[in-house]
C-alpha cells in the first residue's frame, strides 16, 4: 500500500520534474554557450545566500528577494534598483518552481481571493515599473523594503499563536473577494515593482488576518501570487530597459547574479514548500520575523538614517501595523459586519490547484 502511494506521488509530480529538466537544460546551455563558469565563480556568495533565501521563499509568505535584496544592497553596497531587479529575476525561477510544485502536489489554494489578485497584479506591477519605480530615490527603495518587512515581522511576533493554530478559512468576506483581490493585487504589484517583493505578504496578511485562513492555504496562495508578479515584473523591466535604457536602466550584474543563483533557487524554493508541511511552522516563522525586524535596524544604521527620514520610517512601520491590526480586528469581530453574512458562493473558494485547472 505504501509503495503504491509512493508511486502515485511520483506520478503526480511529473509536471514539476519536467519543469526542472527544462530549466536545467536551458541554464546549462547558457553556461556552456557563453562560457559562464568564471562568472559563476565570481558570484558564488549570492548563490550561497539564496540557498537560505529560496528555502524561506517556499516555506513562508516571503519571496527569495527578501534575502537577496538586503544581501546585495546592504552587504555588497549595491543600489536598491539592482536588488529589486535581482529579486524579481531570481523569484521568476524560484517562486515559479515552488508554484509548479504546489500545483503538482495539489496543495489547497484560496482561488476566491487569488484569481482577482492575479488580475490586479497584472495591471499594477507593470504600471508601477513604468510610472513609479524609476522615480523613487534609492534610499526610499531601501526604506520601503525595510518598513514593509519589519511590519510583517512585528505582526507575526504579536499574532504568532493565533496564526499557527488557525484551521480552514472563513467565508465571511466572500462577497468581497473580487474587490479585495483586485485592490490587494494592484497595490501589491506596485509595491513589488519598487522593492521586488511585497505582494505575497499583502495577500498572505489578508488571508490570515481578515479571512482567518489556515497557513496551509495562505502560504501556498502567497507563493503563487509572488511567482506571477515576479514574472510580470521582470518582463516589464526588461522591456522598458530596451525602450528607454536611460530611465529604466537594468544593471548587467542582475543577470550575472541571477545566473549564479537560479540553479539553487529552482530546487530550494520547492524544498521549502515541501518541508513546511513536515515540520512545525512556529520556529521558521519566528526566525524569519526576527530577521525581518533585524534588517530594518541594519538598513537604518547602514544608510545613516536620522531626523525626518527616520521619523518617516518609524511612522511607516506603525502605519502598516495599524492596517494589519484593522484587518485582524475585522476578521476576528465578524459580527461588526452583519451585512456581509450572506450565503457562501456555490463554488468553493478554496480548491486544490489541480481542481481549479480541471474546472
Amino acid at each position: 500500500m505504501e509503495k503504491q502511494s509512493w508511486r502515485n506521488s511520483i506520478r503526480m509530480l511529473w509536471p514539476f520534474g519536467l519543469w526542472l529538466l527544462a530549466f536545467y537544460t536551458v541554464w546549462l546551455t547558457i553556461i556552456v554557450a557563453t562560457d559562464g563558469w568564471q562568472s559563476l565563480q565570481h558570484h558564488w556568495p549570492i548563490a550561497l545566500a539564496m540557498a537560505l533565501g529560496s528555502y524561506i521563499a517556499g516555506s513562508t509568505p516571503m519571496g527569495g528577494g527578501t534575502v537577496g535584496f538586503p544581501v546585495l544592497v546592504l552587504l555588497f553596497d549595491m543600489p536598491g534598483s539592482l536588488g529589486r531587479n535581482f529579486g524579481l529575476a531570481v523569484q521568476s525561477i524560484g517562486m515559479v518552481s515552488a508554484a509548479i510544485y504546489i500545483f503538482s502536489a495539489r496543495r489547497p489554494l484560496d482561488w476566491g481571493l487569488l484569481r482577482p489578485a492575479l488580475v490586479g497584479a497584472l495591471i499594477g506591477t507593470p504600471l508601477g515599473a513604468a510610472c513609479v519605480a524609476p522615480f523613487v530615490p534609492d534610499l526610499w527603495v531601501k526604506l520601503t523594503f525595510a518598513v514593509v518587512w519589519c511590519s510583517f515581522g512585528i505582526m507575526h511576533l504579536l499574532k504568532m499563536r493565533e496564526l499557527v493554530s488557525a484551521t480552514g478559512v472563513s467565508n465571511h468576506w466572500r462577497n468581497y473577494d473580487r474587490w479585495l483581490g483586485l485592490t490587494v493585487g494592484f497595490s501589491g504589484g506596485i509595491v513589488a515593482s519598487v522593492t521586488g517583493v511585497g505582494i505575497d505578504m499583502m495577500v498572505y496578511a489578508t488571508l490570515v488576518l481578515l479571512y482567518r485562513a489556515d497557513l496551509k492555504i495562505a502560504i501556498p496562495t502567497s507563493v503563487v501570487i509572488m511567482a506571477f508578479a515576479s514574472v510580470v515584473g521582470i518582463s516589464a523591466n526588461a522591456i522598458l530597459s530596451h525602450i528607454n535604457p536611460g530611465l529604466y536602466y537594468m544593471d548587467p550584474e542582475v543577470y550575472a547574479n541571477w545566473l549564479a543563483a537560479a540553479p539553487i533557487v529552482a530546487l530550494g524554493a520547492p524544498f521549502g514548500a515541501l518541508v513546511v508541511n513536515l515540520i512545525p511552522r512556529t520556529p521558521t516563522l519566528l526566525l524569519v520575523s526576527l530577521l525581518c525586524i533585524g534588517q530594518f535596524f541594519w538598513t537604518i544604521a547602514h544608510e545613516n538614517v536620522s531626523g525626518f527620514v527616520l521619523f518617516c520610517a518609524v511612522a511607516g512601520v506603525l502605519a502598516v501595523n495599524g492596517i494589519f491590526h484593522l484587518l485582524y480586528h475585522w476578521g476576528r469581530n465578524e459580527d461588526a459586519f452583519p451585512a456581509l453574512q450572506s450565503s457562501a458562493p456555490e463554488t468553493p473558494a478554496v480548491q486544490l490547484a489541480s481542481e481549479e485547472n480541471a474546472g
